[in-house]
């Protein structure tokens, strides 16, 4: 009985001990490695550093240093598809600097898609995927004079619409940015090995202004005032869409008199013909 019971007691004792061993080597298990990583390592560290900081030894003779993955707040209003170009077009498909390469080919649209997702694994505050916006354009977006990135400027920095459309909120029209006020940034900001940004110093210097494609454009009949609009905290999304997806912005809304009317009477706006007919 007693020589039953050591036996027993020999056995729980290796069971205890199996099933420690067993969590130890759970909890010292490495994580899966993330499917972007190997791409990145191979195509992406040498300037932008193995953890996503700029500093890889690529980086250190480039004009223009290249964004800090760790950033956040900078990152996380990139969407996706907007990475995508960066990757597989280069840079200066979006009116960056040109000194990212195209990398496709080499790079699938698969292995893209997924150095996107291991890029995002550096953010802090740390990414977190949203439903993006769904938009339809009218038209195609016209090509500008200059490859100005909504994406970049009101998406990624958060630059406030009426920080470069400074008329909107005490005129009738919206208005466009000065030279002046774009180079109040880009004196300093890119202002090397960026040939979009390079158009413009030029503008600056010979004192002319730059002829952006027009968008937007009412009837000669109609009276629309930004003023009034913006004085009633009407978002500027409601009527552009939401221009901080755009790399080009283009018309999504039909602006007609049905369109205007319908937004009126569900704002409890006025309804008057001579409202916006003078």
């Amino acid at each position: 009985m007693r020589r039953g019971r050591a036996t027993l007691g020999l056995a729980l004792a290796a069971g205890i001990l199996g099933g420690a061993t067993w969590a130890i080597h759970a909890q010292t298990r490495a994580p899966a490695t993330h499917p972007g990583k190997a791409v990145y390592d191979r195509h992406c560290a040498e300037c932008h550093g193995t953890g996503g900081q700029a500093d890889g030894p690529g980086a250190a003779a480039l004009p223009i240093k290249p964004p800090p993955f760790t950033d956040g707040r900078l990152m996380n209003g990139l969407p996706d598809d907007f990475l995508f170009t960066v990757v597989s077009k280069g840079a200066g498909a979006v009116g960056l600097a040109p000194q990212m390469p195209s990398f496709q080919p080499p790079l699938t649209d698969r292995e893209i898609r997924d150095v996107i997702g291991y890029i995002r694994t550096f953010a802090d505050p740390p990414y977190r995927a949203a439903r993006p916006p769904i938009f339809r354009p009218l038209a195609a977006a016209p090509v500008q004079p200059i490859e100005f990135s909504h994406v970049v400027h009101a998406g990624a920095y958060r630059i406030d619409c009426q920080y470069c459309h400074a008329d909107a909120r005490r005129s009738p029209y919206a208005g466009l940015p000065s030279v002046q006020r774009c180079m109040g940034c880009h004196k300093i900001t890119a202002a090397q090995g960026n040939p979009e940004v390079q158009k413009l110093h030029r503008a600056w210097n010979d004192k002319t202004p730059i002829l952006w494609e027009r968008i937007h454009k009412l009837p000669g009949f109609v009276y629309f005032s930004h003023k009034r609009h913006v004085q009633a905290d009407l978002a500027c999304q409601t009527c552009h869409g939401p221009v901080e997806r755009m790399q080009r912005v283009a018309q999504v809304a039909p602006l007609t008199m049905g369109w205007c009317v319908s937004c009126h009477a569900e704002r409890k706006g006025p309804l008057d013909c001579v409202v916006c007919h003078h």
